[in-house]
Order: C-alpha cells, then sequence, then structure tokens
C-alpha cells in the first residue's frame, strides 16, 4: 500500500471587487489521507465538515478528482483506494470547499502515481477545469493572494502575491448554505461600462491595499462592488445586510465568494467594531492568511 496525506487551505475568492480572478489563502485547512490499496473498491470516511452527508465511494469529490489526474497521466486506474478525510473547511459556504477536494485528489493521485507525472500547470489547469473558474483554485495550490485569469488559448495563468502581514482576515459563517450555481445564477449577462471601470479601479487599489498599504480606510474603498453582489442578494439577504453594517462603522466587509459566508480585513482599530454587528448564530474566526497553500506529506516524513 501507498499512502499520502494532503493539506489544502480554506480559500476567499473575489475579495469584493476581483470578481472571478482575486483569491485569497487562508489558515483553516482539510487533511485527505489518501491510500492505495490492493483490494478492488473505494472507501471514504469522513470527519467533520460533511460527515453523514457526502458520498463515501465514487461519486466523492477527491476520488474524482483523483480519477481525473489517473486518466491524464495515461495510468491505469488502481485496484483501490482508500481515503480519509478530515474536514474543516464549512461546505457551500463560500470558503472554497469544492476547490479544496478537487485540488486534494489531483496531488493525491500525482504524489501515489509512481509513473508518469503532472506539471504544476496541468495540475492548475485540471483543477481549473473540475471547478469551472480559477480563483478559488489558485490560491488553495500557491498560498498566498492570487490572480487568476485565463488566456485566449483556454489555459488558466495566475501570479501570487505575498499580503502584508498585518492583514487579518475575520470569517463571518452563518448556518445557512448556499449553492455558488445559484449565486452565479443571479448575475445578469451584461453589465454597465461605468460599474465594470469602477470595479477595475477598485481591484487594483486592493491589491495596493492588501500589499503595501493595510489602511482601513483605503481598505473600505478598495473593496467596493458593483459587479456581483448586488445582485446575488436576493439569495442571502442576511449576510448582504451585515456586509452593509459593517461596512457603515467603517469595517472593509465583503461577501466570500460566492457566499453567504461574509469576510472582513481586521486592523487594529476596527477589531472591536465587528463582533458588535454579527448576532448570535454567526461563527467568527480570525485567521492568517496561508503563505504556502496545498502541502503534500508522506507519513513516514510527518
Amino acid at each position: 500500500m501507498s499512502t499520502v496525506v494532503i493539506h489544502v487551505p480554506a480559500t476567499s475568492a473575489n475579495l469584493g471587487p476581483g470578481f472571478d480572478s482575486l483569491g485569497l489563502a487562508l489558515g483553516l485547512h482539510d487533511e485527505v489521507e489518501a491510500t492505495l490499496t490492493g483490494e478492488p473498491g473505494v472507501r471514504v470516511t469522513v470527519e467533520g465538515e460533511g460527515a453523514g452527508e457526502l458520498d463515501l465511494g465514487e461519486g466523492h469529490l477527491v476520488v474524482k478528482a483523483m480519477r481525473k489526474a489517473f486518466d491524464r497521466m495515461g495510468m491505469a486506474q488502481p485496484a483501490g483506494i482508500r481515503l480519509h478525510c478530515r474536514n474543516r473547511i464549512p461546505h457551500a459556504r463560500g470558503l472554497g470547499s469544492s476547490s479544496a477536494a478537487i485540488c486534494a485528489g489531483l496531488l493525491a493521485a500525482r504524489a501515489l502515481a509512481g509513473e508518469g507525472e503532472l506539471s504544476d500547470d496541468e495540475v492548475f489547469a485540471l483543477a481549473t477545469e473540475m471547478e469551472g473558474h480559477p480563483d478559488n483554485v489558485a490560491p488553495c495550490l500557491a498560498g498566498g493572494l492570487t490572480v487568476a485569469w485565463t488566456e485566449h488559448s483556454g489555459a488558466p495563468r495566475m501570479v501570487k502575491l505575498i499580503p502584508d502581514a498585518r492583514i487579518r482576515p475575520v470569517v463571518i459563517v452563518p448556518a445557512t448554505r448556499l449553492a455558488t450555481e445559484t449565486a452565479r445564477g443571479l448575475l445578469p449577462k451584461d453589465v454597465p461600462h461605468k460599474d465594470a471601470s469602477f470595479n477595475a479601479g477598485r481591484t487594483a487599489l486592493l491589491i495596493a491595499a492588501l500589499l503595501q498599504m493595510p489602511d482601513r480606510e483605503l481598505l473600505l474603498a478598495a473593496t467596493e462592488d458593483r459587479l456581483h453582489q448586488e445582485y446575488r442578494a436576493p439569495a442571502m439577504p442576511r449576510s448582504a445586510d451585515l456586509v452593509e453594517r459593517l461596512r457603515a462603522v467603517g469595517v472593509p466587509a465583503v461577501v466570500s465568494g460566492a457566499g453567504p459566508t461574509v469576510l472582513a480585513f481586521s486592523t487594529p482599530d476596527s477589531q472591536d467594531l465587528i463582533a458588535p454587528e454579527v448576532g448570535n448564530d454567526w461563527h467568527i474566526q480570525q485567521m492568517d492568511v496561508d503563505p504556502v497553500g496545498a502541502n503534500v506529506q508522506f507519513p513516514e516524513t510527518r
């Protein structure tokens, strides 16, 4: 038997104006222990998020990603796969749980292959193909702050940046869930030119603020958005209301990914402003930015 352990971080995409392009890796991780066995079949066990809900066989997303990677490497599928998943990333909350599962499966298959190989670019391309867009898989794989885009050829690309050490993301997670497909379905096909121009400027400003000038007032301006959050608000009215209330008291807050989690950028002069605006049925957690991204270990090296 061969075993590998993969740690993959939660991620927050969009960050306000950077729709489908910006992503941030967070210090909250799922752990997947994958073993190739000689016994035919797939066995999956799950601890934490998704326990009792997720498919425990071929339908599990990590298994699907592993199969995809073995196929792409031109390898025969293994006789048996055993997975143990320790999930900490909330599901269907806008924190990249599906991206984490996809990246974990692809990296596990590559590490266990023994023959054939996938380059980092090929892993990124496969992950983007499975997820549908690169903004969550990029920071999951690379860590830090990422800018992702798609070439005319269809190939995804990314640039990794390291945010200022003073940046402290705060995730505010509701009990309710929201499917990404539902949130994306609310977006219009076209947006006004002035709104696109507005977001382009705010995205550039946000990168500058996160990398060099994490000032609260600057972050507040830099996280303004006109492309997606207002359109998606009917699907998550409480999240939209919380973002509005936090911003009204000077906290740079956005919807994380497709929601409904809210992401706030905590600065020394704004930490005490967040909790009073959040009800008891939300879970608040301050996190570090994960600078490394997905991590692969073999048990004997742990």
